[in-house]
């Protein structure tokens, strides 16, 4: 069945906070499935609307719905705000308090570009460090392969070290 554009949005406002009906109920006083509106309002949240579930208070919303949230008052001023948090059911300080967060959260890539680049300056440290002291070892293994080296010659030119007085 086809539903009109209004007949659609007058339902999808009665989703919407203070309202917050039940999709049972809005379904039993609608006459219409609770399959639809679910899928109505998936709709409408795939395109940003701000429909927080029924039983869900502020406190269970989504994270998409507090974007939502967020996104809708970021140009309010405070008598606007005021009016949109009483018809929303919900309080100016949990604003700011989502705000913070989708600031924090979209803060993420900075943090962990400079944590990558700090880590990555200290593997190129520990690196060099590794490869001065693989160094150092050569030298070391080389200049006591020549010694052996020598031995070896020494020993077959003048013979084994000791006792020719003997």
């Amino acid at each position: 069945m086809a539903y009109s554009p209004e007949r659609k949005a007058a339902v999808l406002t009665k989703m919407l906070p203070p309202n917050n009906m039940p999709l049972r109920q809005l379904s039993e006083e609608e006459g219409i499935s609770q399959a639809t509106l679910a899928k109505w309002r998936a709709e409408a949240r795939a395109k940003g609307r701000f429909l927080p579930d029924a039983n869900a208070g502020p406190e269970g919303w989504t994270s998409a719905d507090k974007l939502a949230a967020v996104i809708e008052t970021a140009a309010m001023n405070e008598a606007d705000l005021g009016e949109y948090c009483r018809r929303r059911g919900i309080y100016p300080e949990s604003l700011r308090v989502w705000r913070e967060a989708c600031a924090r959260a979209n803060d993420w890539e900075r943090a962990a570009t400079s944590r990558i680049a700090r880590e990555t300056k200290d593997d190129k440290k520990r690196i060099q460090q590794l490869e001065r002291e693989l160094a150092r070892k050569e030298k070391a293994l080389a200049e006591a392969a020549a010694l052996m080296i020598l031995r070896k010659k020494a020993d077959a030119i003048w013979g084994p070290k000791g006792g020719e007085d003997a």
